[in-house]
Formats: structure tokens, sequence, C-alpha cells
């Protein structure tokens, strides 16, 4: 059967199902909403505008969108499309009314995107309705699903988790070793954040905490990976403790592991998270963590087993726990429960089954 992959532009997360795909007994097809240069793994079918990059800005472009769509469609003549996010390649595969239609939330689109206004809460209902079966990361997203008119018998949950002999303690800790030798940190506490410097991941807020709780505990160091629009505010936060922080800016996938060995605790403060890839990547390597309050994260995170929880947005909350956490006696324990959790269940090869379960739901 062949099926098209109809997705806004090119991320890891796309290459990762793609790549995925490619290994399936499907023959796949894929098009990007929006222009870019795909990475498009071997074995895809990469597809264009066969009339140009619609104009997304205006309802016309939109029309003319779904024109093209149908011609794409009918070239291809796929037997479904797997479309996200929900209110752009899903919402036109919906506008264009193709079935069997797979629709699949990129978390954001469903807690964050459908509540700016009632233009986008109307867009997000009506691609539902007209969705043979949704897919949707962890419960959190399959119940905002739900509350938009989502029969609940054709939701899919499927947490899209991590390779698990890539992502290990094993694998990690070696690099992980080297690097704290590199930075002269054998003997210090090692916190890891690897999240966007954007208002929604509350980096700042972090940044904020560690300023505190560095007066308090001179062993605590802050691997701080990646950038982001919020990047001249945090530098100006860390000032003071400049010399307790590395700035490695993006790190690729090769070398991500070596970060997670290197830390002793994983950090994310998001506001807004369905089942975080950093966060499983960060329990596969057996690194406790300490992360927000959101109903994303507590279906993850039970305190007490594998880390622990602060309260969202209040950077005195995640302090107090980052000095908690950094004097825990049962830290290993915390290790091997995020080892063992993420063995049960954040399995990219057993979890990948769920997404081709969907196909042959929505094929029936």
């Amino acid at each position: 059967m062949r099926v098209l992959y109809f997705t806004d532009r090119d991320s890891p997360h796309d290459r990762r199902f793609l790549r995925a795909l490619a290994g399936s007994p499907y023959q796949v097809y894929s098009l990007r909403q929006y222009e870019c240069h795909p990475d498009t793994p071997p074995g895809i079918t990469e597809l264009v505008w066969p009339e140009g990059q619609p104009d997304w800005s205006c309802w016309h472009g939109w029309q003319g969108g779904k024109e093209q769509f149908l011609k794409i469609v009918d070239q291809v003549r796929p037997g479904l499309v797997h479309a996200g996010p929900v209110q752009g390649p899903a919402l036109l595969a919906a506008l264009a009314g193709y079935h069997p239609l797979v629709t699949m939330s990129w978390g954001s689109d469903l807690l964050l995107r459908a509540k700016r206004s009632p233009w986008m809460r109307g867009a997000t209902r009506y691609t539902l309705e007209r969705t043979d079966v949704f897919v949707g990361d962890c419960q959190t997203v399959a119940d905002e699903a739900a509350a938009y008119g989502m029969a609940r018998k054709r939701v899919v949950l499927f947490p899209w988790g991590v390779d698990l002999k890539y992502f290990s303690p094993e694998t990690s800790r070696v690099a992980g070793k080297a690097l704290r030798e590199e930075l002269g940190w054998q003997d210090q506490f090692v916190i890891l954040c690897n999240r966007f410097w954007s208002s929604i991941y509350g980096v700042t807020e972090l940044a904020e905490a560690f300023v505190q709780t560095a007066s308090e505990n001179s062993k605590l160091r802050l691997l701080l990976v990646g950038d982001g629009p919020q990047a001249d505010k945090i530098y100006r936060i860390l000032g003071p403790v400049r010399s307790r922080v590395h700035f490695p800016g993006w790190v690729g996938r090769d070398k991500l592991p070596g970060f997670c060995g290197a830390a002793d605790l994983f950090v994310s403060p998001s506001h807004s998270d369905g089942s975080s890839v950093s966060l499983l990547e960060a329990l596969a390597c057996g690194l406790p963590v300490l992360v927000s309050d959101i109903p994303g994260n507590q279906e993850w995170v039970a305190p007490g087993k594998t880390g622990d929880l602060f309260q969202t947005g209040a950077p005195q909350s995640l302090r107090d726990k980052i000095l908690e956490m950094a004097a825990a006696p049962q830290l290993a324990t915390f290790s091997r429960n995020a080892r063992e959790l993420a063995e049960d269940r954040a399995d990219w090869d057993q979890n990948f089954q769920r997404l081709l379960e969907a196909y042959a739901r929505a094929s029936e």
C-alpha cells in the first residue's frame, strides 16, 4: 500500500519517522507544507507542489493548496494520508475531503495552538471530525483531541520512544566521563538541560534558579545545550555564575548520549509537552530527572521513583528541588528506575508498531 506522509517542514522527528517507514512494508511518499530542503531518508519518494509553494498566509492560498494537493493525490493514489500538525497538513487533507486520513498530533498543536483563537479552535474541530484515526503521543494529547470531538475508539496512543541501544547507560558513560574530565567537573554535581531557548520551554526560569542554587552549593554545574530567541536574556541571567556553566550550542544526535552520561540530573522546565523525547532520552541513559509538573510529564515521572516534579513556572520551586536532588541519597535508585521505565514504555522499535496499527485500522 502507498502512504503519503504530509508534514509541515523537515525536523529530526520527521526524519526518524521516515527512516522507520522506509523499512516498513509500505511505499512511502513525503510532502512538505512549507518550502524547505529536506534530508529525506533513502527509500522515501519526496514530492513537490506541482504549481509551486502555496501562499498559506491567506484563505485563497489554502484553496489553491487544496487543488494542488488533490492533483498530488490523483497522481500518487495513496492508500492513506498520514498528516500533521492538526491545523496544518492535516487540516488541508481534511479540506480536500481525503480518506482514510491518519492525523498525528505534534503535541503543541493541541496543547497550545488550538487555544490561541476561535479560528484555531474551529480548524482543530473541523480536522478531527474528518479524521479516521488520530495518533497522539500521550494521554494528555488524546484527552485534548477528545475534547474537540475525536471519538476515543479511533485514537491510538503512540509514545514516540527512543533507540534504547543508542541511548543507554553503557553508551553514554564513557563519553560522559571524558566530557567531565575535559571540563574539570569530575567531582561536581552536573545538571543537563537541552530544551530550546524560547519562553514555552522555561529555560530562563532554570537560569534564575541555578544562579540562586549556585550560591548555596558550590559543587553545582550546568550543561546548557542549545540556543534560541531568549539567548541574550539567558546569558545575562547566568553572567554571575558563567564559570559554572558550559554552553556547547546545539549538540548533534551523535554526541547527545555523551552529554547525558556527563550529567547527574536532567532538568526540563517546559510549560507544555506531550511525551518529551528529550525526557525519554535522559531516562533511557539512566539519568535521574527533575521536570515541571505538567500533565505530559506526570505521565512519565513519579516523584520518588525516577526523580521529582517542581511547580511549573516557579523558579523558587525549581531552586528548592535542585538542592534536594543534589543531596538525595537515592540517585542510584532513580537511575536504575529511569532505565527500567524507558525499557518498559519508551522503546522506539516496539512503540513504532502502534503507528502501523493505526494505519491498519484506518484502512479497514
